[in-house]
């Protein structure tokens, strides 16, 4: 398939090209531009015993090798975004070309090149290949891919470095050894032998707790930075708003028209009991395990795909417990494998009753129409105002699209501007302590103690969670502002105790 692959990889690389011009881009500042553990790396091996958001941010998590691939890339290119989004397209066209050497057990060449290039293209990889941050995604894909086909291979050691690179370049990469299972439980009866695979079994259970061990000393502290939607919510509640999430998603893998760098509420309406749109995710919930038991023997291929999207995607889909957010398409990067694989399959059916050419064309409109549907999306990852604006333009019930103009405005001296900003996504969405402290926090530098008095009044969140630092700068501010100067030392005490690396913060306003 040396020709099918290269034809895939070529496609891969060329679609994200155009971003080689392109910037660092929110989350990118934070981990890549300002994080010295990036920009060698020495210092990205000396920080293998760091989290991967900065200590002081309380957000935790855990990709060492994430952060390894970001200082290679600066060392190499003296820092270059541009290169560092090249690289990002490379790492894509490797994930494809995995991604059809994997599949390609149970298709034709031309067919698995067709989900390849499905693969390829499809418009929810935008934001995993255009977004630096999205690296990880890739990384974890690459890992997870090939630790699959090293494990066919029998190549046990090839097959427990790719595991360690999955796991460690993100969360979810801790599924390689179920997937690498689903793999072995699809395979034709005889064809491997057990026995001869207990050291593979062996070592992906020690790499895996060792994993969870280490991520449970260093990155544990993102478990507790959940998306503010789920602040006050049970389980029932929690699944009102993930359950729908689960439909949405499924309506990206295959009607990618309307997509969005923001999934929050209104962009997914924050229910609060049964709807219409939990009941059918729920289906779908249900639908995943009934399709991978009954096509195992008929379409073995549904069944591999099925499953790695429903794995790749559980970690992030709040079923389970609630995560940083609602949902996200950097998280279906995987999960597009079940939409290409079906295309796949079509191509085989038509090709059986219609003739090559026009499963070809039908492949061809496809795959155009997806790369079309990229291309167009490509320039709203261009830089931060690019971000921004396309997603006010998109989707403008966006509370936190209107919560970060509101900031991008007040930074400005807009104060008029800012503070129609900041009603306008707090009448969107009213709970998110992140917004009602950014407001408060702007409101009295303004001296409108009056006006931030509510908004401090309300002020909730987990104790200890990345949300409660700015409830407390908030707290602080308030008290300061009237005239309460012992209360505000206590709040900067607690919140010290907390944050550590807050006292230079806090210092200024004490002395």
């Amino acid at each position: 398939m040396k020709r099918e692959l290269i034809v895939v990889f070529m496609a891969a690389v060329a679609l994200y090209l155009p971003a080689s011009q392109y910037g660092f881009v929110q989350d990118d500042r934070a981990i890549i531009a300002s994080n010295p553990a990036a920009h060698s790396i020495g210092a990205a091996l000396g920080a293998f015993d760091d989290p991967y958001w900065p200590r002081e941010s309380g957000a935790g998590l855990y990709r060492p090798m994430t952060i390894l691939s970001y200082a290679i890339d600066w060392t190499m290119s003296g820092g270059s975004a541009g290169w560092l989004h090249v690289m990002n397209a490379l790492w894509h066209g490797l994930a494809t070309v995995l991604f059809v050497c994997v599949i390609a057990r149970w298709l034709p060449p031309v067919a698995a090149a067709g989900a390849g290039l499905v693969f390829a293209w499809h418009p929810v990889h935008v934001e995993a290949v255009a977004s630096l941050v999205g690296r990880a995604e890739l990384l974890a894909a690459v890992g997870i891919l090939g630790a699959v086909l090293a494990a066919r291979r029998g190549w046990w050691i090839g097959a427990l470095l790719c595991a360690a690179l999955a796991m460690l370049s993100k969360e979810h990469g801790v599924i390689v050894g179920v997937v690498i299972l689903l793999d072995k439980w699809l395979d034709s009866p005889g064809r491997s032998a057990p026995g001869r695979e207990t050291g593979l079994w062996l070592g992906l259970s020690a790499v895996t707790v060792a994993y969870l061990v280490v991520w449970s000393l260093i990155g544990r502290a993102g478990a507790s930075d959940t998306a503010a939607v789920f602040f006050g919510r049970g389980i029932l509640g929690r699944w009102a708003i993930a359950l729908p999430a689960v439909l949405r998603a499924g309506v990206l893998l295959f009607g990618p028209v309307s997509l969005s760098s923001d999934y929050s509420p209104r962009v997914i309406p924050a229910y609060s009991g049964l709807s219409l749109a939990a009941v059918v995710g729920l289906c779908i919930v249900i639908a995943v395990p009934i399709i991978m038991v009954r096509y195992r023997r008929r379409a073995p291929l549904i069944s591999f795909a099925s499953g790695l999207a429903a794995l790749s995607y559980l970690p992030t889909s709040n079923l389970l417990f609630p995560s940083g957010i609602v949902l996200a398409e950097r998280n279906l990067y995987l999960a597009v494998a079940l939409p290409a694989a079906i295309v796949g399959l079509g191509v085989v059916w038509l090709e059986a009753r219609r003739g090559l050419r026009l499963a070809l064309a039908a492949t061809g409109v496809i795959t155009l129409a997806f790369g079309v549907r990229s291309f167009v999306r490509l320039p709203a990852w261009r830089d931060n105002r690019a971000q921004l604006l396309t997603l006010l333009v998109e989707h403008p019930e966006s509370y936190l699209g209107h919560a970060s103009a509101a900031a991008v405005l007040a930074g400005r001296g807009d104060t008029a501007g800012a503070r129609r900003q900041y009603r306008l996504a707090d009448s969107l969405f009213a709970g998110d302590p992140y917004l009602d402290a950014a407001h408060a926090i702007f409101l009295l530098g303004l001296g409108d103690t009056a006006g931030a008095a509510p908004l401090v009044a309300r002020l909730n969140s987990p104790p200890g969670s990345a949300a409660h630092r700015a409830v407390w700068r908030a707290r602080f501010l308030f008290e300061l502002r009237r005239g309460d100067r012992e209360g505000a030392s206590v709040i900067a005490d607690s919140a010290r105790r907390y944050f550590p690396s807050d006292e230079a913060w806090y210092r200024p306003y004490l002395q």
